[in-house]
């Protein structure tokens, strides 16, 4: 718990952007920076390398179950390992506040450079930290990258402006050049109400002084026909105007609830411009899948009621082709995406009811063609009679878009893949495409977090010239980082 406080910082301050009313975030998704998927925001000490940010929410720290925890692994020539690593917590040196049960330190995840210093950095969500009488009201550390990597010394705490119980401010959490105001990325929080927008700011009046809040709107007044609950954001650069767009993902609330419905936020010279509302979510991300300049908008919906009156029992994903316009669906603006289901033609499997196709994406090249491909997980697969024992597929990017052709699917039982799988294992709860050796090829790291009764772990399939292959594989959890293991969700979530 943290005492009410004045968010002011000694070395270095944000500012308050923009704002959206909105609720109940959960975790975050997509592609960080201002453009495509090539320019990821995750190399902490420049060294060319991308490298890997993992929370585990559930960790004990100090003897505080649920304190919660993120490991970092940096990326090389050979890849990243369990030996080039580090662990952060709130009991770690230089890290504001202190590691108590149930704070969720690590529930969400993301980087960017925000002080533009060549140095990528990270950003981590506590929506369980309690800010004096106000429970769960939710904080962010940001840890900041240097030539050693990530450090926590001189970390920064954010917080929200009025604590309230429940708000869960750092829900979720994306960062991207939203603006042209600042040479840095900006960081845009989800909380239980509201979309806030950070940046950056040097300006020696401002050093010591609390967070400025800008402007803020409730997402409602902007919606045009439904009130969504937020769950999820995205960033890309869907118009190619230089400039990091924005997308909610979440799902309707009202007379028709449940359906999967984003928020698309134009990033312009002055900040984020809303735009309008599209069919799909409440799980995003971004990336090139045509190789036309524009990044494309992909959409899950892993528990879509229905969808024009047939319904959706395994899950939903969609795909929106960037334009001059931003997001286009089949139709143009307001038409909804190219839907796809494990019943669409070449799809492995069968669509079946708690499935959860699309329960989380990712979007990035993984066999250099120039085309990002689209990674899909289902933590809610069944393989034969296990409950819940996840799944993977990887879908490949083409001139014409996303394609079925050399679609691969894996779960804990596919040859190569360590261990077997196992109920409520959750595999695919959690997947990212990543390219931490730089050959150009993205491989794949699917997580479990209910591996071992809640203990959570990573897979590690890399990419050859064929695309990402289970040959080679290999798997790690919270204790081969030196992090305590039992019941940390270790995987639960992923930096994209």
């Amino acid at each position: 718990m943290r005492t009410r406080r004045s968010a002011a910082v000694a070395a270095a301050s944000f500012l308050l952007l923009t704002g959206a009313a909105i609720a109940a975030p959960c975790a975050y998704a997509g592609t960080p920076g201002a453009t495509h998927a090539s320019d990821r925001n995750s190399d902490f000490n420049d060294d060319g390398y991308e490298d890997v940010l993992i929370g585990a929410p559930g960790g004990t720290v100090g003897g505080k179950k649920g304190a919660g925890y993120v490991t970092v692994q940096y990326g090389s020539s050979s890849g990243i390992g369990t030996k080039r690593s580090a662990v952060f917590s709130q009991s770690t040196s230089g890290v504001a506040g202190a590691a108590e049960a149930g704070d969720g330190f690590g529930r969400a995840v993301a980087t960017g450079d925000l002080d533009a210093d060549g140095y990528d950095d990270a950003i981590i969500g506590i929506s369980g930290e309690d800010i004096g009488t106000a429970a769960d009201a939710g904080g962010i550390t940001v840890l900041w990258g240097g030539a050693s990597g990530l450090y926590g010394g001189n970390s920064v705490w954010l917080e929200p402006e009025e604590p309230a119980a429940g708000e869960k401010f750092g829900g979720a959490l994306a960062a991207g050049r939203f603006s042209s105001d600042s040479p840095g990325d900006q960081l845009a929080v989800l909380d239980r109400d509201d979309l806030d927008v950070y940046r950056y700011d040097t300006s020696p009046r401002l050093q010591s002084v609390p967070l400025e809040r800008r402007s803020r709107s409730p997402l409602s007044s902007a919606a045009e026909e439904r009130d969504i609950l937020p769950k999820s954001l995205t960033t890309g650069d869907y118009d190619n105007n230089g400039l990091a767009d924005l997308v909610v993902g979440g799902v309707t609330v009202g007379a028709e609830p449940g359906h999967g419905w984003s928020v698309f936020l134009s990033g312009q010279p002055e900040g984020l411009v809303f735009e309008r509302q599209l069919r799909g979510g409440p799980v995003v991300a971004s990336g090139d899948i045509d190789g036309d300049g524009y990044d494309d908008l992909v959409t899950g919906e892993p528990k879509s009621p229905d969808d024009g009156g047939e319904t959706m029992t395994g899950g939903l994903v969609g795909v929106y082709h960037g334009s001059a316009d931003g997001p286009l669906g089949v139709d143009g603006a307001d038409s909804p995406p190219r839907w796809w289901t494990q019943g669409s033609a070449g799809i492995p499997g069968t669509p079946e009811r708690g499935d959860g196709w699309g329960t989380d994406l990712s979007v990035a090249d993984t066999d250099g063609d120039g085309y990002a491909d689209v990674a899909i997980g289902a933590a809610g697969e069944d393989i034969g009679t296990l409950a819940d024992a996840g799944a993977v597929w990887v879908l490949r990017g083409a001139a014409g878009g996303l394609t079925a052709t050399g679609v691969r699917s894996w779960d804990q039982n596919s040859t190569n893949v360590p261990g077997s799988a196992e109920a409520g294992d959750r595999w695919g709860g959690q997947v990212k495409l990543t390219d931490p050796n730089r050959d150009g090829r993205f491989g794949l790291l699917a997580s479990a977090p209910g591996e071992n009764t809640g203990d959570g772990a990573v897979w590690v399939l890399s990419a050859g010239p064929g695309g990402v292959t289970a040959t080679g594989s290999w798997s790690y959890g919270g204790g081969s980082l030196s992090a305590p293991a039992p019941d940390a969700a270790y995987g639960a979530s992923i930096d994209e």
